[in-house]
Formats: structure tokens, C-alpha cells, sequence
């Protein structure tokens, strides 16, 4: 039986209230994010259980668009439906957008962000020692002993570090191995159903955006950051090389080095990483620019996860489905788990930087009620300092 607000074990207040705060201090990216809500939501409060916890994480990697704010989106749909998405998306989300916001002015009117490269030296580091432990522990939850996907989970990991990016084939082909090998039989007649169903389809919306037939540059931006929400799969820092050949190359609205600084404000910043086109639209037409970039990103994905989110909670305990949705959180936490690997290599730079994650990991795994934010600003000052004494 599917559940409802009615047998809901938290209020909707309670809902947006859990999204506001890790959209304001949820550092880390997809990784970390995905983590917190396993941690948060199905660990400590119960209010999601396992099996609805894996039905968003395979839906968020199988749709393009920013993973976290898909699973939040699918998360809020649980048990409060198409409000409960749009809340849950929109607390999320806002936290964030106010913070790009924000330092979008700052850059502007003090020209630069010098102060924010030494922050994220200390912050990056202390994020990797977060993102690492999240990730140990999604692994030991999700992939348990089973050889086939402990082998999925592996071959996903390596391919996320080897190429640098995630592919949708491998969490397709996951899923479908897993499938074959565990409950084969049944699944045929829920395919032909859901390619019967229009609303499975890519809303027609999205294939008929015009293209920007007015030269103003806010109708540029809603097309291209639309294209960008829509058509770019993988999460995180995915859709950076997308973004850089339209923002710097195509359409010249940020130089090189703004759009460095754009990057460095995605990674400083908790929530969503992608939230860094709040900062790019801000730069390039004020504040109607952070807007309509914002809601280009982020609008496709929300109609991405609460069209099929009806058919993943009605489909989603039958054997087959089942299967194939196991083997693709297998692949899908060992791309997060190989993410790790691939940010540490950015972030770990020094033997500074490799001091401060090892602390943090040392710390999350022995002292485990520690609030995250207080790591992160214990990261900042250190970096603040080590980048002041550097100097010297």
C-alpha cells in the first residue's frame, strides 16, 4: 500500500523545515548530499524508509539534471505528493540561491574573490573527510555482501575515476544485469505499460522551447540554462564542461577567470552544487538574470521526477522493478564513491590539505554527533589562517 500524508511520521512543516537546513548547511556536493538524507531521513528519523530511499536515488541518476535536489524533490513526493515535491525542492533549493546571491553582489561591487580560494582551501579538504565517510557508510548500507553488486558497485567507482563523469549506460546496463540474474520474469508487462503512458515521455514542453527569437539576453539565458537542466546528465560538477562552452565560449557572458571564480562559489556554497548558475546569471544580467538561470536549471528536473514518481511508487515493490532499482543504487553509490576520489584529487593538494580530511574522517567516525557546519567553519578559519601564514 502506497503511503500517504495520512500515515505520514512528520508534518509537511516538519518537511521543509528538515530542507531548509541542509539546504543551508548541507556542504559537499551530490555525494555528501545524497549521504545526509540516507543518514537524516532513513537512519535517524525514519521517516523515509529504505526501499522509497532507493526508488529516488535510481530515479535522480536515471533523469538528467542535479541529482540532490531530484532526490529531495522525490523524497517530499513521498508522502505529501506533488506539494510535498514542490515544497521540499523549493527549501531546498532557496538557502542556497540567497547565498549565490549574495556573494554575486559582493563579487561584483569588490571585483574578485580572493578571500573565497582561501576558504575553500580549508573547506574542500574538510568536505572530502565528510563526503568520504558519507559515501563509506552508503556503501556498507546498500551493497551489503552481495558479490554481483559489490562487482557493479566496483566497475562504477573505477569508471567514475577513470573518465571523470558518470554514465547513464552503465546505471541502465546495472540495472538490467541485476534484473536478469534475480527476477527476470514479470517485468515485460510493467515495460509495455510505461511505454504506453505519455507522461513517461519527455514532457513536450521541453522539446518546443523556442529558441531565443528575441535578442534580449534574459530570453538567451532561460533557453540555454533550460537546455542545460534538461539535457546534461550526471550530477555535481557534470554539467561545469557544458556550462563553460556556452557561458565563456559560445556566448562570451563571463571570462575565463569569472568563470573559475563561478566554479569555486558552487564548491563554497552548501546545497545543490549546481546553484552556481544563480551566481553565473547574476553576473551576466543582475539579479532577473540569477532568476531565470535558477529556474531554467532547475524546472526540468523537478517535472523529470514528479511525472514517473507515480509509476516508481506504484511499480516499485514488484520483484522485477526491485531488481533492476538494486542494481542500479549499486552503480549509482559507486559513482559517488568514485566521485570522492575524483574531488579529492582536486582538493587534496598539499600535505595540509590531506592533514585536514584525514581529521575530519577521524572525527565524523569517533565523534558522531558532531554537526557538520561546525566542521565546515572549523575548515574555513583553517584554511583562512594557513593561506595567511603561507603568505608570510
Amino acid at each position: 500500500m502506497n503511503s500517504n500524508k495520512a500515515t505520514a511520521p512528520y508534518s509537511l512543516r516538519d518537511l521543509i523545515g528538515y530542507f531548509l537546513k541542509l539546504g543551508t548547511w548541507g556542504f559537499g556536493g551530490p555525494v555528501a548530499l545524497a549521504g545526509y538524507m540516507h543518514r537524516d531521513l532513513v537512519e535517524d528519523k525514519q521517516w523515509i524508509s529504505e526501499e522509497e530511499y532507493k526508488e529516488g536515488l535510481t530515479l535522480a541518476q536515471l533523469a538528467p539534471g542535479p541529482l540532490a535536489a531530484q532526490l529531495g524533490i522525490y523524497l517530499g513526493y513521498v508522502h505529501y505528493r506533488l506539494l510535498g515535491a514542490t515544497l521540499a525542492g523549493l527549501a531546498f533549493v532557496l538557502p542556497s540561491f540567497l547565498m549565490v546571491l549574495a556573494l554575486g553582489f559582493i563579487y561584483v561591487h569588490w571585483q574578485g574573490i580572493p578571500w573565497m580560494q582561501a576558504v575553500f582551501y580549508g573547506v574542500g579538504a574538510a568536505v572530502i573527510g565528510i563526503i568520504g565517510t558519507s559515501a563509506w557508510k552508503l556503501t556498507r548500507k546498500s551493497v551489503g555482501s552481495s558479490k554481483v553488486l559489490m562487482t557493479i558497485y566496483i566497475l562504477a567507482a573505477v569508471y567514475t575515476v577513470w573518465q571523470e563523469n558518470e554514465n547513464i549506460w552503465l546505471f541502465l546496463g546495472a540495472g538490467v544485469l541485476y534484473w536478469f540474474l534475480k527476477a527476470p520474469p514479470g517485468i515485460l508487462s510493467f515495460l509495455r505499460k510505461a511505454a504506453r503512458s505519455p507522461k513517461l515521455l519527455l514532457p513536450p514542453i521541453l522539446l518546443n522551447i523556442p529558441a531565443a527569437t528575441s535578442g534580449k539576453t534574459l530570453w538567451q539565458i532561460l533557453f540555454y540554462f533550460t537546455k542545460a537542466g534538461a539535457f546534461v546528465f550526471g550530477s555535481g560538477l557534470a554539467i561545469v564542461p557544458f556550462l563553460y562552452g556556452g557561458v565563456v565560449k559560445e556566448y562570451g557572458w563571463l571570462n575565463e577567470q569569472q568563470f573559475l571564480d563561478a566554479v569555486a562559489v558552487a564548491m563554497i556554497t552548501p546545497g545543490p552544487v549546481v546553484i552556481t548558475v544563480g551566481f553565473i546569471g547574476y553576473l551576466t544580467a543582475g539579479f532577473p538574470g540569477a532568476c531565470v538561470a535558477a529556474f531554467g536549471t532547475f524546472f526540468p528536473c523537478y517535472l523529470f521526477t514528479v511525472l514517473p514518481a507515480p509509476y516508481f511508487r506504484k511499480y516499485g515493490k514488484h520483484p522485477g522493478i526491485k531488481a533492476f532499482v538494486d542494481g542500479v543504487t549499486a552503480a549509482a553509490i559507486g559513482a559517488i564513491s568514485g566521485a570522492v576520489i575524483v574531488l579529492a584529487k582536486r582538493s587534496l593538494i598539499d600535505v595540509y590539505t590531506i592533514t585536514i580530511a584525514l581529521i575530519t574522517a577521524f572525527v565524523l567516525w569517533r565523534f558522531k554527533k558532531i554537526p557538520e557546519p561546525i566542521i565546515i567553519l572549523a575548515g574555513a578559519a583553517i584554511g583562512l589562517l594557513l593561506k595567511t601564514l603561507l603568505k608570510t
